[in-house]
């Protein structure tokens, strides 16, 4: 089991910034491919970006290229999420998603790929 922590949403306006951060325990965290999914009121859980196991590949949603950030601290058990730019259509519940992946080297952007979940944090951002 992998028990997966979000931390750093809240209340921002547009154009600001927030870190969000996603503690990782229970299993090696360095077997773990990573994830950010969000989901909005009356819509699906999406992807937002991902990153292999050894941190060196990245995904992003076009919604948020170039304004956020997946990277992890594997001495830390933590992957984070930075945003900047903030818009309005980016409030959501943010979750953290963890799957155990074999290659080093791959990422996953399917959200039935995952094994296991976070609880989510809140990201609302004011216009």
């Amino acid at each position: 089991q992998v028990q997966l922590v979000e931390s750093g949403g809240g209340l921002v306006q547009a154009g600001g910034s927030l870190t969000l951060s996603c503690a990782a325990s229970g299993r090696t965290f360095g077997n773990y491919a990573m994830g950010w999914f969000r989901q909005a009121p009356g819509k699906e859980r999406d992807i937002v970006a991902a990153i292999n196991r050894s941190g060196t590949g990245t995904f992003y949603a076009d919604s948020v290229k170039g304004r956020f950030t997946i990277s992890r601290d594997t001495a830390k058990n933590t992957v984070f999420l930075q945003m900047n730019s903030l818009e309005p259509e980016d409030t959501a519940v943010f979750y953290c998603a963890a799957k155990f992946a074999y290659g080093s080297s791959q990422y996953y952007t399917s959200r039935s790929a995952y094994n296991y979940w976070g609880q989510g944090t809140q990201v609302t951002v004011s216009s």
